[in-house]
């Protein structure tokens, strides 16, 4: 027999706001797919996205910053499209559309009824999250959009009652991990909600069997961390263990602030209220009992990070598809929190397409993460004296300078280019005895004094509407003989 749904407290809708929700659904799903196509094409790429491209240019089972998934989606997207941006962004906006259909079944089969499917993808779409973020190329992306089919999985496990989609699930945890490691959680907190529900117990075998196949989808991630002395594991993992419990409360702050600013102020209070409806039936309705394990065990670990560290705002994006789901199991109203979400991010969008208000850089997110780096990139290119290397310390820098200039040589002594293997012939060489260093104009240079010229040369700035975005400046260097450093490839 299938687990019952949250049996959310309302009388079913009526056919004509079934159609209603169908149509608003269609609609702003449409208008937000061309939207984020449109963002993804007009918008210059930003030095984290140039970084993953860098990535997909050379596939390996695991990367210092992250699993492999994004090099992967990259990798497809420019070979359909070329590397441009477009192409290094595409499967992000068809992602979306395909995870909020994914989303309305996984409701249908979660919380009883289809409507309440429609709700919860208007709830997630309504996000900055999702709104804005599937137009960019990130690892949370692919993240949300397995965690999805995570979500479908399981509601086909509880309505037919079929342990055989354990399997599935176990597939798409493990994708969802080869695209972020904060895929661990809620696997751990779906693992909770097994130990207690006695129903699931019983098909053992067929949990174990969705483990092996987790298992075996995470292997050469596991496998490529193994041969690299765990150093993405350490890299990713390693500031759990610190400890200030002095700056939590600033810490905490802002990690509420980052999540009421993501998800949107009301889309938030929705996705409160929902979680704590979810909590207060725990005990006797298995679908609850999921969807709290599966929000709030993310959250804890959260917290407890903040007693020791800064929570970047995008860590718990991990819980937005479940969370949508329990505010949608409410059955409260969501037409204000979907208009002020889709407003702020249509607004937004706007701004970064044909910026119709001539704000400042400091003001303007999307243009300070992305606007003139070809500018800037040609600029510095075209100032480059002859016969000297360009070196280049900060990874984001050197990536977006590597994409706008691939004919210019980029040399950087940042260790993580040591972990991007199967470069024979990039790996460990010499720029030669005279380089120019570019970096920003309030950094001092974290090499050598002996290393640095006397000379510097002239400011280069990022531009918007002909005031500077962030300034730039190049130093002479006297690398000496011998000196290894990582070129680009």
């Amino acid at each position: 027999m299938p687990l019952p749904s949250s049996g959310a407290e309302s009388a079913p809708p009526a056919r004509g706001e079934t159609r209603e929700l169908v149509a608003l659904f269609w609609g702003v799903l449409l208008v937000l797919t061309l939207l984020r196509i449109g963002l993804a094409a007009t918008l210059g790429v930003s030095p984290d996205e140039a970084y993953y491209w860098t990535w997909s240019r050379h596939l390996q089972a695991g990367y210092l910053d992250h699993p492999p998934m994004i090099a992967l989606w990259i990798r497809l997207g420019t070979a359909l499209f070329g590397d441009s941006a477009f192409g290094i962004r595409v499967l992000g906006p068809i992602s979306a559309l395909l995870g909020s259909i994914v989303l309305v079944r996984a409701g249908r089969d979660l919380l009883g009824s289809v409507q309440a499917g429609y709700r919860a993808s208007l709830l997630l779409n309504a996000t900055l999250m999702l709104g804005l973020g599937a137009a960019t190329a990130t690892p949370d992306t692919p993240l949300v959009f397995f965690l999805t089919l995570t979500l479908w999985a399981l509601g086909r496990l509880i309505v037919t009652g079929q342990p055989r989609w354990w399997l599935a699930t176990g597939l798409f945890f493990g994708l969802a991990f080869d695209s972020k490691y904060t895929a661990v959680l809620p696997a751990f907190a779906c693992g909770l909600w097994v130990l207690a529900t006695p129903a699931q117990r019983r098909h053992w075998l067929w949990l174990v069997g969705g483990a092996v196949i987790g298992l075996a989808t995470i292997l050469p991630v596991l496998a490529w961390n193994a041969a690299h002395h765990w150093a993405s594991f350490l890299k990713q993992g390693g500031r759990a263990s610190d400890w200030h419990p002095l700056k939590a409360v600033n810490f905490l702050a802002e990690l509420a602030g980052g999540q009421i600013g993501l998800a949107t102020p009301l889309v938030f209070l929705l996705f409160c209220i929902g979680i704590i409806w979810c909590i207060k039936r725990a005990g006797r309705e298995p679908v609850a009992r999921l969807l709290a394990c599966l929000c709030i065990v993310p959250v804890a670990v959260f917290v407890q990070h903040a007693f020791g560290g800064r929570v970047q705002a995008n860590w718990p994006v991990v819980i937005y598809p479940a969370a949508a789901l329990a505010a949608a199991a409410t059955h409260r109203r969501i037409g204000y929190a979907c208009a002020l979400g889709l407003a702020i991010t249509a607004l937004i969008s706007l701004q970064g397409m044909v910026a119709p208000l001539h704000l400042s850089a400091h003001h303007d997110v999307i243009a300070r993460q992305t606007a003139d780096w070809s500018g800037l990139a040609h600029r510095v290119q075209g100032e480059v004296s002859p016969g000297h290397s360009l070196v280049v310390g900060d990874y984001a820098l050197a990536s977006i300078m590597r994409y706008e200039t691939p004919d210019q040589p980029i040399y950087s002594y940042d260790s993580r280019w040591g972990f991007l293997g199967g470069r024979d012939a990039h790996d460990h060489a010499y720029p030669g005895p005279k380089a120019q260093l570019l970096l920003r104009e309030s950094e001092k240079p974290d090499l050598p004094s002996a290393w640095l010229g006397a000379a510097e040369t002239g400011r280069f700035c990022r531009l918007l509407r002909g005031q500077p975005i962030i300034c730039y400046r190049l130093i002479n260097l006297n690398v000496p003989a011998g000196t290894a450093m990582y070129r680009l490839p």
